[in-house]
């Protein structure tokens, strides 16, 4: 028996107990005539006494070892006097009798410690130390025990569990598709799938009625903190129901997840939100509502008194920084630099600062009277010692400007907490969106979603103004989650698909098997598929999503500790029927 306890259980209730240990070497200290060593395991740390005055060569051989040293140990289990409270075998040490290493290690290239001194590319590189660490640790437990709880919680609601294919077929829209070539059936590809989307639609169709998954999805698309080429999602359907259904029982599973695992619960119902309300007061479709700082719009107010580039323009906007009127020219300009940054897109700033005295101080005080000011203050509602920051232009990127402003302003005021969490519920999107250089429409979510059915009429005359029977759950401005009602008659796909811009023949090859289906008794059906990464970095505290994935990608898609991907050799390469061009021939 290689240990008889772990590294965290023991406490005074075995004082004077023989046990073996085994572990990795935290840390040593000599102190003379006594050295003391950290053992860690998964489960925490306890402290070994060697006592040179007892037996010294145990002594001289515990002061060989090494950090990271794997060993056991036998001892008697003994009161501390210098008790540590932070750990909960900190009221005990063992006195040990015997010590084996089991296995020596090399110095670790960066030290295995809660704040440690290696950066990102060597941690990544070496990640299986990196796991070693109780930060990582404890975000896999924490990502294990919500995987738990996610899945008693839909098998008490009556889901069925049933894993899909990892092998798919490649579809156009949304992300770029990984494809993995067909060596049984050469010039043919499999693609790695986004989400399984159709497949779930299938079940029901089936008659499953309720399906969930936590499922690995796959996308090619340029990453970012809380994106990987790899993820992880919760992904359900369930057939004869509406969007409210569906809306209170995974409303019901995000607040089981609150209470089982933070211990916050929510009394009430979550905020729904429409699509066009959290643009116009928020500027952006995932707004963070812990804080107010709403946009407002003063168009009317500030066009045409003679200041061009608010007579030109379509929208003009403000937000109320509260306290802010204190803010100095550089503190201002600071901001302006921001704002023009290529991925806010805003060409200046204009400000009004609410001083405590009651006097206003504006960039545009030669163009606007002290009245015209004071509208302006009281539409934003602001008060003494607020600062009214403007923006101006199209009115959906000024709105995402203002929206991206709104967060950054946020950040300085110390408004966005990590133990603070706001839900709510996006709805009534746009069912497509019109791409100006294609000329042609896309689906904001995916081809399969239903229309709001009083906007049907839409599709002959102006599809700009449907609205989707769809939805978004977002905590603290991410979006954690998404679906919709599903379209369910064969000849509303049909049209979907031709306003889509695929003919017949296109929608037949790519999706054939689901519009077949749909002629053998449909169930009406909805579903809903939760980012479990991003729920998990959520409830961690954490803005990144790797620490919560075991092994996951840099920004550049590479796996640094496997090396990957990597080349083929020409054996494989010919085998697959495959030629790779050159980056000079491309």
């Amino acid at each position: 028996m290689y240990r008889t306890h772990t590294c965290g259980e023991l406490n005074l209730s075995n004082k004077g107990q023989e046990v073996t240990l085994a572990g990795w070497v935290q840390r040593i200290r000599n102190l003379g005539g006594m050295t003391f060593i950290d053992l860690r395991d998964r489960y925490g740390i306890t402290q070994l006494v060697f006592n040179m005055e007892k037996n010294a060569k145990l002594c001289d051989e515990a002061r060989s070892l090494g950090r990271e040293y794997v060993i056991q140990v036998k001892g008697i289990v003994a009161e501390r006097e210098n008790k540590n409270p932070k750990i909960p075998t900190g009221e005990i040490e063992i006195l040990v009798d015997e010590l084996k290493i089991i296995n020596p290690s090399t110095l670790p290239p960066f030290t295995i410690e809660d704040e440690t001194d290696g950066g990102e590319e060597i941690r990544m590189k070496y990640r299986y130390l990196d796991l070693r660490r109780n930060p990582l640790k404890n975000n896999l437990l924490l990502r294990h025990r919500m995987a738990q709880e996610v899945r008693k919680y839909l098998d008490e609601q009556q889901f069925v569990e049933i894993e899909t294919p990892v092998l798919m077929k490649s579809t156009p829209e949304g992300a770029r598709d990984f494809v993995v070539p067909s060596r049984m059936n050469p010039g043919q590809f499999y693609a790695l799938p986004q989400s399984p989307q159709t497949l779930k639609q299938i079940l029901m169709v089936a008659g499953y009625d309720r399906y969930f998954q936590i499922v690995k999805c796959f996308r090619d698309e340029d990453l970012r903190a809380d994106r990987q080429p790899e993820f992880t999602q919760i992904d359900c359907e369930m057939s004869f129901v509406d969007r409210d259904d569906v809306l209170n029982l995974f409303e019901g599973l995000i607040k089981h997840l609150f209470k089982t695992i933070k211990g916050i619960e929510f009394a009430e119902p979550f905020l729904r939100m429409s699509y066009t309300d959290a643009m116009h007061f928020y500027g952006s479709d995932k707004p963070d509502i812990r804080f107010e700082m709403k946009i407002t719009e003063i168009t009317k107010l500030a066009k045409g008194k003679g200041f061009g580039i608010f007579d030109q323009a379509e929208y003009i906007g403000c937000i109320n920084a509260s306290g802010c009127a204190e803010y100095s020219r550089k503190d201002i300009d600071a901001l302006t630099d921001f704002v023009k940054r290529p991925q806010v897109g805003a060409s200046g700033l204009v400000y009004v600062k609410y001083q405590t005295d009651g006097t206003l101080k504006s960039s545009v005080d030669k163009f606007y009277s002290n009245d015209e000011l004071k509208v302006w203050i009281e539409t934003a509602n602001a008060k003494p010692g607020d600062l009214l920051l403007i923006l101006s232009g199209q009115k959906e990127k000024t709105l995402k400007a203002l929206g991206t402003l709104r967060l950054e302003m946020a950040d300085r005021l110390n408004l966005r907490k990590h133990d603070v969490f706001a839900p709510l519920w996006v709805i009534d999107f746009p069912l497509l969106e019109w791409d100006e250089e294609m000329q042609r429409f896309f689906a904001t979510h995916h081809p399969f979603t239903a229309p709001v059915d009083e906007d049907i009429s839409y599709f002959n005359s102006d599809p700009t103004k449907i609205r989707a029977k769809a939805y978004d759950m977002v905590i603290n401005g991410v979006e954690v989650g998404g679906g919709s009602v599903r379209i369910h008659q064969k000849e509303l796909q049909a049209k979907m698909f031709e306003t889509l811009g695929f003919t017949k023949e296109e929608a037949e090859y790519q999706f054939g098997f689901l519009m077949n289906a749909f002629q053998y008794g449909a169930p009406p059906h909805a579903g809903i598929a939760f980012g479990f990464d991003r729920l998990v970095s959520l409830f961690a505290g954490l803005d990144s999503i790797r620490d919560v994935i075991a092994f996951p990608k840099n920004n550049a898609g590479r796996d640094l500790m496997l090396d990957s991907p990597s080349y083929l050799t020409e054996a494989q390469l010919k085998e697959l029927r495959i030629k790779t061009i050159p980056d000079e021939e491309k």
